[in-house]
């Protein structure tokens, strides 16, 4: 039932195609514009500011994720979501390592405020940082992953910003401020992967273009946690990788 779930929700993106917004980190352009296209959308990734309120004002929603920051990207990032904002185009946000700098946790806190994003996926150490509590984190890798902390963490942080959380790590937890959601599941080679939250938040953005927010996080992240236990011929992470954009096409497919 699962399953065919998420490929009805996956053809309704695959029949209409909408066009997704990355600006995004030079680590993961490739898997997450690879990942849309799985899921039946087109990618851009655009990140110059002479181009991006034009881009995003075509786009369907606009993702922002702030891996790998610079002074000249965040001015981007303002930029877009500010057309989007206007246009009332959704964003997603990935506050990548929020936490690891105060450059960091502070571009992220500053431009979810100013842009009111729909979505915030995070994993637990990223989540508290936003909201201005410890959290032991070491490059962008959270330290922390205990369920309870995450509960109160999303609501915490959908509360504060008016926004759906998403924070994914051992269970995936969902919040709307009020209401708590889990996803349980998934393949353990997930944490040894670049990218795997990032491809989550991709997987959030694509599904918002048919869906609520909070129907879209849940359908996100439900479907990165089923495709890789779907994942076939799997010999360690790099072909775990490829076999998890395959698990995802044919989820899509139906097969």
């Amino acid at each position: 039932m699962q399953n065919a779930y998420l490929s009805a929700a996956l053809e309704r993106i695959a029949s209409t195609r909408p066009l997704i917004h990355h600006m995004t980190n030079l680590v993961v352009a490739s898997v997450t514009a690879n990942l849309t296209l799985a899921m039946g959308g087109l990618p851009i990734m655009a990140s110059a500011k002479e181009e991006v309120e034009e881009i995003v004002s075509k786009s369907s929603v606009l993702l922002l994720n702030i891996g790998t920051p610079t002074s000249e990207q965040l001015e981007a990032m303002e930029r877009a979501g500010s057309m989007a904002k206007e246009l009332k185009i959704p964003i997603v946000f990935d506050p990548v390592g929020a936490g690891a700098s105060r450059f960091r946790t502070k571009a992220a806190i500053d431009l979810i405020r100013e842009l009111q994003p729909s979505v915030v996926r995070s994993n637990l150490a990223e989540a508290l940082s936003l909201i201005q509590e410890d959290a032991r984190i070491l490059g962008v890798e959270s330290l922390e992953d205990d369920e309870e902390t995450a509960k109160r963490a999303a609501r915490g942080l959908a509360a504060r910003f008016g926004c759906v959380a998403a924070i994914t790590g051992k269970v995936d937890i969902v919040s709307d401020g009020e209401n708590v959601g889990r996803i349980t599941g998934g393949n353990p080679l997930l944490k040894s992967i670049t990218g795997s939250g990032c491809m989550a938040t991709t997987a959030v953005a694509c599904f918002l273009a048919k869906d609520t927010p909070i129907k879209a996080a849940v359908l996100g992240l439900s479907l990165i946690k089923t495709a890789s236990e779907l994942a076939l011929e799997v010999k360690g992470p790099g072909s775990f990788q490829v076999s998890l954009l395959d698990a995802v096409y044919r989820l899509r497919e139906g097969l």
